[in-house]
């Protein structure tokens, strides 16, 4: 098999298309501003993805729903931002201390 080359089967449109669903869900745009977070490859970046992969993250990003001991996300209707995104890939801690220069109140859930 040749460098960085799938080793399988290519994933069929409905599964490409429910997989850039999901990920729209998770505030991404497309699959190449979702490589580094979902730790994506080159390959998989430019939505080339084999059956067994694909079926394996539709899974993972449908976990949440089947599984209760999986953390709860919350279901992200609209696009977001980049400065939505950035701000929801800020540490807690981070946050609350900007918010507190800010003049706003902070306390822990």
């Amino acid at each position: 098999m040749a460098f960085n080359q799938p080793a399988g089967p290519p994933a069929s449109h409905r599964q490409i298309e429910r997989l850039l669903e999901l990920l729209r869900e998770q505030g991404h745009d497309d699959f190449r501003s979702a490589r580094g977070p979902m730790r994506f490859t080159q390959r998989q970046g430019n939505g080339k993805f084999t059956r067994d992969e694909a079926d394996a993250l539709i899974a993972e990003l449908e976990g949440d729903e089947h599984d209760p001991t999986a953390p709860s996300q919350p279901n992200i209707s609209t696009r977001l931002s980049n400065d939505e995104r950035s701000a929801r890939s800020l540490p807690d801690e981070v946050l609350a201390v900007e918010l507190q220069r800010r003049g706003w109140v902070v306390m822990e859930p």
